[in-house]
């Protein structure tokens, strides 16, 4: 008969004796008042990561390290507590199941805060974890990868401690790995590594980073292409010479496959990634516009919605900033319906922003490009954000912008005639600058001003003395007879009234 001490009695109760006592031993420790605190909790735990049995090390190791990536609070009772040190003693020592427990601890704790990511730092955590990089377990590398992202990517100066400690190249390896979860996160590691600066981004490149990322662009498991395409777009918006070296690599035009993914954030890093190479010169946006980037961005814009749209929105307006060509194949490719389309239907502002901006990039250049904006109908609709008090301050900025930039390039005067009626002073004056640029020069635009009642607001417009805009105007009115513009002019019904009221006529 088996002992109340031992397993088999244990095992030969009755499973709701078994359950009770369980549930009394569960609360026991909360009971204490040394475990009524975070730190209570960590001095009952501490003890047990020395403890005899490694399947208990194990086990307390992941407590600690589900508790610290719980909250910022957790985490700093397990710096407080002193237990980070005796973690990473460890991770030199035991087998491959407390490692990987173990770098949770320390991904968990560097996770919250640059100053949480510094303690882990702090207690020589780097060094051991690029050892475990180069373990033959790839949990453990997978782990320590996992730490490591979590520490270099609050700023550069974690991300350059990472860097001194040599994990790059053992980085690199790591995503050369069969395992896909290990490439990942490895992938993952390079991008947090290299988006602070561009000394730490060349830090990457110059492994060869790069070739092994592209190669992998088409990966089929789309997790691994978000961070391939976001650890590229990291590298290339430094610089020149940067986004060079990853357009070298070839991923044009195998990079626009991924515009056309079933995953929508495959599709926003691959915008992403085209967005931070096209801006920077217009050699390299013409690169894209020749790959076919351009149409494709603007397919993937259409086949989207919300955040997933700003990286091509942004593109799109990139590469019409440049020049006039570039500008003038988004108008071609039918960016501009599109954009437009956007600054419609997006509900949130910092959306619309983008796509005003990227208008007014378009429609900047000559009087053809503002044309081919104007005929959307999207001037009345920045004007409508512009002066919306629901607006946010970029939004109206940006919408101002874009409204001005167009307006005095534009030499289509239907599209400029409904701000006569609606704008205020300060975008007024860029409307009736136009008409006195194009008046002058087209009798038939004259005609069809007068008709349209343009001329009858000109003359209602209050414009103070000396201004440019009573400049403006008295230029437009230097384009009509003198006797027309006093038909026009407020007031001259009541001075033909008082002319036929004090009128004699001739009697027989």
């Amino acid at each position: 008969m088996p002992g109340p001490g031992s397993c088999r009695w244990w095992r030969s109760r009755p499973p709701d004796l078994r359950t009770s006592r369980h549930c009394r031993m569960q609360v026991l420790p909360m009971e204490h008042g040394a475990a009524a605190s975070p730190f209570g909790i960590m001095s009952l735990l501490r003890p047990l990561l020395l403890d005899v049995v490694p399947t208990i090390q194990q086990t307390a190791a992941l407590a600690l390290g589900r508790l610290a990536n719980y909250n910022d609070d957790l985490a700093e009772a397990v710096v407080k507590g002193d237990i980070l040190p005796q973690l990473v003693y460890s991770l030199a020592e035991q087998n491959c199941v407390y490692k990987k427990a173990a770098a949770f601890v320390l991904r968990a704790v560097g996770k919250h805060s640059p100053q949480l990511a510094q303690a882990t730092v702090d207690c020589g955590a780097l060094d051991s974890l690029v050892i475990c990089l180069e373990d033959f377990d790839p949990g453990v590398k997978e782990a320590a990868a996992w730490a490591l992202a979590y520490i270099a990517r609050h700023n550069a100066e974690l991300s350059q401690a990472v860097v001194d400690a040599g994990a790059v190249p053992l980085l690199v390896l790591c995503i050369q790995e069969p395992e896909i979860a290990l490439k990942r996160i490895a992938a993952s590691a390079l991008g947090d590594i290299s988006k602070h600066s561009p000394e730490l981004a060349q830090t990457v490149v110059d492994v060869g980073a790069i070739a092994h990322l592209a190669q992998m662009i088409l990966n089929p498991d789309e997790k691994l292409k978000h961070q391939v395409l976001s650890a590229l777009s990291h590298i290339a918006k430094h610089s020149v010479d940067l986004a060079e070296m990853v357009v070298e690599a070839e991923i044009f035009p195998v990079v626009l496959t991924c515009l056309k993914d079933k995953d929508e954030y495959v599709k926003k890093n691959a915008c992403t990634l085209i967005r931070e190479i096209a801006k920077h010169t217009p050699e390299l946006s013409q690169l894209i516009v020749n790959a076919g980037g351009v149409a494709a961005v603007i397919d993937c814009i259409e086949s989207c919605k919300g955040n997933i749209r700003l990286p091509g929105i942004m593109m799109l307006g990139y590469v019409a900033a440049h020049s006039e060509n570039l500008a003038m194949a988004v108008i071609i490719s039918k960016g501009v319906p599109q954009l437009s389309a956007c600054l419609s239907e997006e509900p949130e502002d910092h959306i619309k922003a983008a796509a005003a901006w990227a208008l007014g990039q378009v429609g900047r250049h000559t009087p053809e490009h503002a044309r081919a904006v104007a005929l959307t109908n999207v001037l009345p609709v920045l004007l409508a954000l512009y002066l919306s008090t629901e607006s946010s301050e970029d939004l109206q900025v940006k919408s101002k912008r874009a409204i001005k930039n167009i307006i005095q390039k534009c030499t289509y005067l239907p599209a400029l005639e409904p701000f006569l009626y609606d704008a205020p002073p300060n975008i007024l004056k860029y409307v009736a600058g136009q008409f006195s640029k194009v008046l002058p020069h087209d009798s038939k635009a004259r005609r069809l001003f007068v008709m349209s009642g343009g001329l009858k607001k000109i003359q209602e417009i209050k414009a103070e003395p000396g201004s440019l805009l009573q400049e403006y105007i008295n230029n437009i009115n230097s384009c009509y007879p003198e006797e027309i513009v006093r038909y026009y002019s407020p007031g001259y019904s009541d001075t033909l009234l008082q002319r036929v009221d004090s009128f004699q006529p001739l009697t027989n």
